[in-house]
């Protein structure tokens, strides 16, 4: 038989060891939880920033002075509609650009020599303060496609838009911009 001094200890020392296993367990069950929650985050962050919305930097100066070059833009890849007056983000062969909707699907569209446009005969004023001339492609009145837009940008002198490339089908707009950061201070 075993004296009771020397079945403490080895109980203690037992008590020791089940005491430091049951720890790693728990230690390796916290890290497994820890990256799972992390691959969750990530995987949420992924889809939302490629499904649902999207980051885009603005290159030129064709929406001065509503955007600048260097601004950062977020815009809503779910939006269903589309208004006149909309900011969005689309893409051509040469890359992504940014534009306001002018016309819509089914509109007309009338630009006169001295820089005024028209959309289904009312004269479109506004914010924007620069004329719009006519480009070379399109002859006037244009009528806007179904499942197409008219993209004007807002320096229109300076911008390439509807006016050079057509009327834009609804599959080439990526998202609405919702929300703009600006460049400055950063």
């Amino acid at each position: 038989m075993m004296p009771v001094a020397d079945y403490r200890e080895h109980s203690q020392a037992l008590a020791k060891i089940i005491n430091l296993r049951r720890n790693r367990a728990l230690d390796r069950q916290d890290l497994l939880s820890l990256l799972l929650r992390l691959l969750l985050l990530v995987l949420v962050f992924y889809l939302l920033f490629t499904q649902v919305f999207l980051i885009s930097q603005v290159r030129g100066n064709s929406m001065f002075p509503s955007l600048k070059d260097g601004d950062l833009v977020l815009g809503f890849r779910l939006q269903g509609e589309y208004l006149k007056g909309d900011l969005v983000l689309y893409s051509l062969e040469d890359g992504r650009h940014v534009g306001r909707i002018a016309a819509g699907p089914g509109d007309y569209v009338d630009i006169s020599p001295e820089g005024e446009l028209l959309v289904n005969g009312t004269l479109q004023t506004g914010e924007i303060l620069y004329p719009t001339y006519p480009g070379d492609k399109l002859t006037y009145p244009y009528h806007v496609p179904e499942d197409s837009l008219f993209i004007l940008g807002d320096y229109r002198t300076q911008s390439s838009d509807s006016r050079d490339f057509g009327a834009l089908p609804l599959e080439d707009v990526e998202a609405k911009v919702i929300s703009l950061l600006r460049r400055r201070g950063l």
